[in-house]
């Protein structure tokens, strides 16, 4: 019976699945959250991702990897999509497809970069830019679920106008503490100047190693490597980073 339980649950991960679009709320400039009905959607844990794809009359296909942005919602399931410029399936979910349209979905995906709600250890975030995504359906899970984990979330962004989820976040949430890092430009009064994340920031805004946090690190290449880096060099256990990145992929 158990054999069978987990052979269907793989069988519905590696099954395309008909996703509706129902609502669409604009995050920044260049990034939208899609928000999907698919019935019978099996669930999933904060930091899965799924494969999204698109096919076209004529028969043409391609798909993309995009991270899940929301905790578990029976069978809703929210994708913040950044805009690259001269992408080819980022501007169509942006601008051509409308609510009541359909793609298909594949997931979840991913066992390792993922909070479950039985860690009680402090959790440290660290996003690059929309490397914030996956981090927060951590944030939202982390709440949904009633979690007293601490969490502390650093979050690097070029400029304010970048920041994703900004009213999610000014809201705030008991036991988590936000943290911008802007490396081109700060709002006024901020106390650190524009920069990028730099050893001083994950030891005066993350956790110190001695308490034992599970870290989570994602966002482009190389903000991965160097944040990982570091986090090391300080002294925490590197089997206590998980990382995950992304880089060109044709948008």
């Amino acid at each position: 019976m158990a054999r069978a339980a987990v052979s269907g649950r793989l069988g519905a991960r590696l099954r395309w699945q008909a996703a509706t679009l129902v609502e669409r709320r604009e995050e920044t400039a260049s990034a939208q959250t899609l928000v999907f009905d698919v019935p019978g959607w099996a669930g999933h844990l904060a930091g899965q991702h799924v494969d999204v794809r698109l096919t076209a009359e004529d028969g043409y296909s391609t798909q993309r990897s995009y991270s899940l942005a929301s905790a578990q919602d029976a069978d809703r399931l929210e994708l913040t999509v950044q805009r690259v410029p001269d992408g080819e399936v980022s501007p169509y979910l942006i601008e051509g497809l409308a609510v009541g349209d359909r793609i298909e979905i594949r997931g979840p995906v991913g066992g390792w970069f993922v909070w479950r709600p039985e860690q009680r250890e402090p959790v440290l975030l660290v996003a690059g830019g929309s490397g914030l995504v996956p981090l927060m359906a951590m944030i939202r899970a982390r709440e949904a679920e009633g979690s007293r984990a601490p969490f502390r979330l650093l979050y690097s962004l070029r400029e304010p106008a970048d920041r994703l989820y900004a009213p999610d976040l000014e809201r705030g949430s008991a036991g988590l503490d936000v943290t911008y890092v802007y490396t081109r430009s700060a709002p006024q009064g901020a106390t650190r100047p524009p920069g990028r994340l730099a050893p001083a920031d994950l030891v005066q805004w993350g956790w110190p190693p001695d308490f034992e946090p599970t870290v989570y690190v994602c966002g482009p290449t190389g903000f991965v490597e160097a944040a990982a880096v570091q986090l090391v060099a300080q002294g925490h256990d590197p089997g206590r980073i998980r990382t995950e990145r992304f880089g060109p992929s044709g948008g």
